[in-house]
């Protein structure tokens, strides 16, 4: 899955494939997590937010289903 850079002070990238609605996050530790069933408004939403990290935190972290890379 192609990624973007993020302005982050933790998140490298971030990427979104829509087929799948699963969305990636490489965080600058160089863990990378897959979040499922992400819809694109939420994804959009997130790439635009002005904290990245705060926006994953307070609406994807804990509330959708994720696996390590």
């Amino acid at each position: 899955m192609e990624r973007i850079s993020v302005s982050s002070s933790n998140i490298a990238s971030i990427g979104y494939d829509s087929e799948s609605m699963t969305l990636e996050v490489e965080f600058n530790n160089g863990a990378t997590y897959q979040y499922f069933d992400v819809g694109l408004r939420l994804y959009e939403e997130l790439i635009n937010a002005d904290s990245v990290g705060g926006f994953l935190a307070a609406h994807i972290k804990g509330t959708y289903r994720f696996s390590k890379v």
